[in-house]
């Protein structure tokens, strides 16, 4: 279920859209979970302040879903799947480090109804597809994961 890739952490469950660093959860109730993956975090550094669009905000896939600062970067989270917000990680506008230590589990930046999800998830990679991608893509960037202080343990 869990991967490492230069100690980047992935988990092989997930649906990732590789070139944004993002990841989807389908949940029971038919809404996704989508965050940003262990390398962006990496990238960005500390991250300083997240801000998600408003519930109710209906997003393409693509488009931003969030914003994110760190001491090094400022940039929108882009939404791997369409559809309509119907929930933020509230915990994100006090905690933002939750995108650093909790990257897939705490630190989850929106819910979503997706509106399109079958086409959407195939446009995504998954297990073993997705880390071989992520594989690559650190290798050629060269990029190692670096985890900040109280980062969860995989």
């Amino acid at each position: 279920m869990i991967s490492k890739v230069n100690e980047c952490v992935l988990f092989t469950n997930l649906h990732y859209k590789v070139e944004d660093n993002t990841w989807v959860r389908v949940n029971d109730d038919g809404t996704v979970t989508v965050g940003m993956t262990d390398v962006a975090q990496s990238l960005a550094g500390p991250v300083l302040h997240a801000k998600a669009k408003k519930v109710g905000t209906v997003r393409k896939k693509g488009r931003p879903i969030a914003t994110v600062e760190s001491g090094k970067w400022v940039g929108p989270v882009k939404s791997p799947i369409s559809g309509e917000i119907v929930e933020i990680n509230e915990n994100l506008a006090s905690q933002a480090t939750l995108l650093n230590k909790s990257p897939y589990n705490e630190g989850w930046v929106v819910k979503m109804k997706p509106s399109a999800l079958e086409e959407d998830l195939a446009d995504l990679l998954t297990g073993e597809e997705a880390v071989k991608a992520y594989q690559a893509k650190v290798d050629a960037d060269g990029i190692t994961c670096t985890h900040i202080e109280g980062t969860e343990e995989y």
